[in-house]
């Protein structure tokens, strides 16, 4: 029996290595037609080197990939003015694994594409970061099935491997600031993964659009437990779309690449989405979002800005809406083929706009390729800054849970 299996073992073994090198063979071309629409969202994949498994018809292809990050961060907060004298100041800090992914990405009958990803850094729900089912049936219409990321935010729309940060904006990841009790349970203003289903396409290869219904409880939930809406009487999810206008046509998915230093291509886009009564029927919320970008040889310019409205239901008998905008400016230059140094601006008005002060967190980054081994080392430090508070308090009420000194230093690999 265990020489059969043996056998069995190396049978498959074979054939894999076999049908592997067949397809090294067919995907010479780094930007194979055929792969174009293969993604993980992760790192790059569209005719990316390497080996995948292909049957000899090419109807059914794998790529399997990989993506590890290990960083070492550390974090000051402000001691808030609590009196204690015990307070520690450093938190948060130490070495930490943002995403330990594993992933298969593919094709199927020349029509379908697929990826399923798992993040072995997370637990619960997150720990499936992406699974979804993508039908082609031409440019300019295709439809996504699963759980993928909602089309809101060129910072989370960008190849996760390859952002020009090693931490994201702090204006889209941090929660807003409400007075009141409902502060348990604010939203951010970044939407993320979601499950759900999405039309979207490329029109005249210059116009990309994307319209969307999700659950719009996050990556941390793979239920379904939504209801209907008390005060809209509609089904209480996300509907989310984005429009991008590319005059130069379609621009890639990343905040700079070694091996994409000779391109000029540009991007302005628009975004909108509704959450009703998000965060368990406290709130519906609408959020509206401006992106812009520019990739030219070494240069990498992006921009952001964006605004997001909370709006009390009824059932919290407070008759009261939440307004708060935010925005990130940000540019990295390859001054070697290797390196890469990269500045941030990013604001944000956490306290709503009824309210006065801002948060102010310039930031200053220097990623490092290895070249020939897959490995990139990101280092950055941000400062946050309080500006224009009518107290004390409401200075330091502002900035609760966020660091005031944050330095980050992480090392990836990609296959």
């Amino acid at each position: 029996m265990k020489i059969k299996i043996i056998l069995l073992l190396t049978l498959f073994a074979a054939t894999a290595s076999a049908t592997a090198q067949v397809a090294k063979h067919r995907h010479e071309d780094p930007y194979n037609e055929a792969d174009k629409y293969i993604e993980s969202a992760v790192i790059p994949m569209g005719g990316k080197k390497g080996f995948s498994f292909e049957t000899r018809a090419g109807d059914f292809m794998l790529k399997p990939y990989v993506l590890l990050q290990t960083a070492g961060k550390f974090n000051w907060y402000d001691d808030e003015q609590l009196g204690l004298d015990d307070q520690d100041n450093v938190a948060n800090s130490g070495f930490e694994i943002p995403y330990a992914i594993l992933g298969i990405s593919g094709r199927a009958f020349n029509k379908l594409t697929f990826n399923l990803t798992l993040n072995a850094a997370k637990s619960g729900g997150a720990l499936l970061q992406q699974a979804w089912v993508d039908v082609n049936l031409k440019d300019q219409i295709r439809f996504r099935v699963g759980k993928f990321k909602t089309p809101f935010s060129q910072a989370y729309l960008v190849t996760l491997g390859e952002t020009l940060f090693p931490v994201l904006p702090t204006s889209l990841t941090s929660s807003v600031y409400m007075d009141r009790s409902l502060n348990s349970t604010p939203p951010t203003i970044a939407t993320g993964f979601d499950l759900g289903v999405m039309m979207h396409g490329l029109l005249g290869g210059k116009w990309e659009y994307n319209v969307g219904v999700f659950n719009g409880t996050g990556i941390d939930v793979n239920m379904a437990q939504k209801t209907l809406s008390d005060d809209l009487g509609i089904p209480s999810l996300l509907y989310a779309a984005r429009v991008a206008f590319m005059p130069k046509g379609p621009i890639p998915a990343h905040q700079g690449r070694i091996d994409d230093l000779h391109n000029d291509k540009i991007m302005f886009a628009l975004s909108a989405s509704y959450n009703v009564e998000a965060n368990w029927q406290t709130t519906n919320d609408l959020r509206l979002g401006f992106e812009f970008t520019y990739l030219k040889n070494r240069l990498y310019l992006g921009a952001e800005a964006y605004y997001l409205s909370s709006d009390l239901v009824k059932r919290q008998r407070v008759n009261h809406t939440y307004r708060y905008i935010g925005g990130y400016a940000q540019v990295g230059y390859f001054v070697t083929p290797k390196l890469q140094p990269a500045l941030r601006w990013d604001f944000m008005d956490r306290n709503s706009t009824d309210t006065d002060g801002f948060l102010n967190m310039p930031a200053v980054g220097l990623n490092y390729y290895i070249m020939g081994y897959n490995l990139k080392l990101q280092a950055m430090y941000q400062f946050l800054g309080r500006w224009g508070h009518a107290t004390q308090d409401a200075r330091e009420l502002d900035d609760l849970g966020l660091a005031q000194h944050s330095a980050t230093v992480m090392l990836q690999f990609s296959f």
